[in-house]
């Protein structure tokens, strides 16, 4: 039950539609007997600079949950960013300490990660292929970089973004192998969606399904269904997969603890969640 007590976490995105986080968060505290409540709120890119600022003024807001398409917008409108936000490029996370500082971190791509690595999938010299370089697509990045990965090919349509990505991970992990500029998923060990394909009916797939072997691991960051055309097709060619709200699961103990909510672990989340899919 709201209340004029309840703490306000804000779920800023747009559009809101696909959104599933309030689904597993919200029952979370209602089971936990925490008076919180994460509300989504569709802002969008030409409005989110001058709206920012002024939700963080509301008295009794903690924080937010920040997705496409403000991932990397957001770092330039926090007061700080943490290491693996700056790495990243992006942030996902605004807590708004005691002073009024908007602190930004990041979690994606620990969630993909720690889901991957969940399944068994070994990650220290891998090779691998991660398709989009927004605000998800270089938090998985960075984070499979600390995991120790041999080679990592970036591909993404806008070649600045992409090439910045590729400079950063570079001047970070100078052992690490990076490529830019082609989307050819042969070879590859993990392959990661981290584009919007897949969010609409009738988006292409975001490469070649057929030059993969059935070894190889694909995941996903689109959650408007549980399996997208990708994974179907992946699974059909005898793929391991990861689907788009396994990241979720695993990311949201890290977000409990930046908000100070205390911790949970993914199987807890999973038996309170309550999404659903269209």
């Amino acid at each position: 039950m709201i209340s004029g007590k309840t703490t306000l976490i804000a779920h800023l995105g747009f559009p809101t539609e696909a959104f599933k986080a309030p689904m597993i968060y919200n029952p979370w505290f209602d089971k936990n007997g925490i008076d919180a409540v994460v509300m989504p709120m569709g802002v969008k890119p030409e409005d989110y600079a001058a709206f920012l600022p002024l939700l963080f003024r509301l008295s009794n807001i903690r924080g937010a949950l920040v997705t496409m398409p403000h991932k990397v917008t957001t770092v330039g409108l926090v007061d700080e960013v943490t290491p693996t936000a700056r790495i990243a490029g992006a942030c996902n996370a605004i807590l708004k300490r005691e002073d009024g500082k908007l602190v930004g971190d990041q979690f994606d791509g620990a969630g993909f990660v720690r889901g991957v690595e969940r399944k068994g999938r070994a990650l220290k010299g891998a090779r691998v292929l991660v398709l989009g370089s927004g605000g998800v697509g270089s938090a998985i990045a960075a984070s499979l970089a600390a995991a120790g990965v041999g080679e990592m090919a970036l591909f993404d349509t806008n070649t600045p973004s992409v090439e910045a990505l590729a400079g950063r991970l570079r001047e970070h992990y100078a052992q690490l192998v990076v490529t830019t500029g082609s989307k050819d998923p042969a070879g590859f060990d993990l392959i990661v969606n981290a584009t919007p394909l897949g969010m609409n009916e009738g988006d292409p797939l975001p490469f070649d399904i057929d030059r993969i072997a059935p070894s190889t691991f694909v995941g996903e960051v689109v959650m408007k269904s549980e399996y997208t055309p990708l994974l179907r097709a992946a699974k059909d060619k005898g793929c391991g997969v990861q689907v788009g709200t396994d990241m979720l699961y695993e990311m949201i103990p890290a977000y409990l603890e930046f908000f100070g909510f205390g911790t949970a672990t993914a199987d807890e989340l999973r038996a309170v969640s309550q999404i659903k899919y269209a």
